[in-house]
């Protein structure tokens, strides 16, 4: 859905023209824009009380990685990024489809065939991000498009590469919880395997419909996750 830009937007970013805001929360905004050229693309800024912070513009560098990383076959093509700038931003290939929680809540769960497609599309974006020694650490299904081309995932926001646990607070936990780990869940360094449990929650909510640990306040969410077991009612038999 497009919105129109407002008076505090910029109407440039680089040398791209901004046309309307597809969407923003309290780290950034995204931008629909347009090439010199007249081409479309996302672009990606930061707040500018972030855009202060080192640590969050090393974030940003980070999630700039991941997403050239999982590349276009899996996600959008990064095509310009300047992590450096007074506003730091990121211009991506404008992927057109909706996410797939939008797509269960409005048809249902996905038929079983179109799931394992989804799982086999999600395992190989996995493996080439993991195989670069980065892990998601939100993966989710409003991270999931179903485009024309095949799912791709996108929001590498708290993406980080594995083994580095300096930009995440001791104690801290970064994710959503409907799709934790119990690892982290707890605060816990979050590794590949974490992905495969949201990968895992992920395609029981495209099979099922509802999330494997329900839905509620966060806090709910988080005991459930480490205390009890996920509910596959509906799940297709293997």
């Amino acid at each position: 859905m497009l919105f129109p830009l407002t008076h505090d937007d910029p109407v440039r970013i680089g040398r791209y023209r901004l046309v309307a805001r597809l969407g923003g929360g309290g780290m950034g905004t995204v931008y629909l824009g347009r090439t010199p050229g007249g081409g479309t693309l996302a672009i990606k800024t930061v707040h500018a009380r972030y855009a202060a912070q080192p640590d969050f513009r090393a974030r940003f560098r980070l999630e700039i990685d991941a997403a050239r990383v999982i590349g276009g076959r899996h996600g959008a093509q990064v095509i310009d990024a300047d992590p450096f700038a007074d506003l730091p931003w990121m211009a991506t290939e404008y992927l057109i489809g909706p996410p797939l929680d939008q797509a269960v809540a409005l048809a249902g769960p996905l038929p079983e065939p179109a799931v394992r497609a989804l799982g086999t599309a999600l395992c190989a974006a996995l493996t080439q991000l993991h195989n670069s020694h980065v892990v998601h650490r939100d993966l989710k299904p409003s991270n999931i498009l179903l485009t024309a081309t095949g799912p791709k995932i996108i929001d590498f926001g708290i993406a980080r590469a594995i083994g580095d646990t300096h930009l995440t607070r001791t104690g801290a936990t970064a994710g959503t919880p409907a799709y934790m780990s119990p690892e982290q869940a707890t605060g816990h360094e979050h590794t590949s395997a974490g992905d495969i449990f949201a990968l895992a929650g992920v395609l029981t909510y495209a099979a099922t419909g509802h999330p494997p640990f329900g839905t509620g306040q966060p806090a709910d969410l988080l005991y459930r996750v480490r205390f009890t077991e996920p509910d596959l009612t509906g799940l297709p038999p293997a």
